[in-house]
């Protein structure tokens, strides 16, 4: 019998702990790196991580409503990423943020985020290649 802890440990599409950016330090230096891209559904800040995979953190303000509009947009918002997480650049941090209080469709974030996530990876590395 496999266990749900085996079918979770190998699914490739699983949203890690480790994925995650937790602490305001890891926000701030994402900020701080001032790299960003937007386009009309949501604003995406990007610094390099140095490890081989990505990390996701929402930023969601109150002024997009209440703590349960929040909630369903940080769900969707984290749903798009974890969907196309496979097509982006890796060795990023990454933080999004709605730009508009209304919800998109899942399906215009899942082309909506790669595209941005990529065209920051192009941007950053530019600058590293410039001596």
């Amino acid at each position: 019998m496999v266990s749900i802890m085996s079918i979770a440990g190998t699914n490739s599409f699983a949203f890690r702990k480790a994925e995650h950016l937790r602490r305001p330090s890891e926000f701030r230096r994402v900020y701080e790196r001032r790299r960003s891209v937007s386009d009309a559904w949501l604003i995406v800040y990007a610094c390099e991580n140095g490890l081989p995979h990505l990390r996701l953190g929402l930023s969601v303000s109150r002024k997009v409503g209440q703590a349960t509009h929040r909630n369903r947009l940080r769900r969707l918002y984290r749903e798009a990423f974890r969907l196309t997480r496979h097509e982006m650049a890796t060795g990023l941090d990454l933080i999004v943020i709605p730009r508009r209080p209304d919800e998109p469709l899942l399906e215009e974030l899942r082309r909506s985020l790669p595209r941005l996530v990529n065209q920051l990876a192009k941007k950053l590395a530019r600058e590293a290649s410039k001596p």
